[in-house]
């Protein structure tokens, strides 16, 4: 079995490459690991492919916040260099430098 290592890292800032939103990845999935109905609920004409990381996001867009769960192929780095502001970035993560929050307790 290939083991598959993710492109994006938990603590980064990502954004959406269709849909107009961006967030902190907070946890890592090596593969699709939500429900059937999840998946069947994405018309099938823009369902990911289920074997590739998928990411767990405080998410923000320009009317609220949320969490979701992205697969790979469908994020890209955030470029801004802008904070989140999604109220539960502060309770895992403090310092934002470079595009990365950093966790609390953790070290870098």
């Amino acid at each position: 079995m290939e083991m598959k290592v993710a492109k994006f890292a938990i603590g980064q800032v990502v954004r959406h490459r269709v849909h107009p939103f961006r967030g902190v990845i907070f946890d890592v999935d090596p593969e699709f690991a939500n429900s059937d109905e999840w998946w069947e609920s994405i018309p099938e004409e823009h369902r990911p492919r289920k074997d590739q990381p998928f990411y767990h996001l405080f998410a923000e867009n320009e009317t609220s916040y949320y969490v979701a769960y992205v697969s790979e192929q469908n994020l890209l780095q955030d470029e801004t260099g802008e904070p989140v502001d999604h109220p539960d970035v502060g309770g895992m993560f403090h310092t934002l430098e470079n595009g990365r929050y950093h966790m609390w307790g953790g070290t870098h």
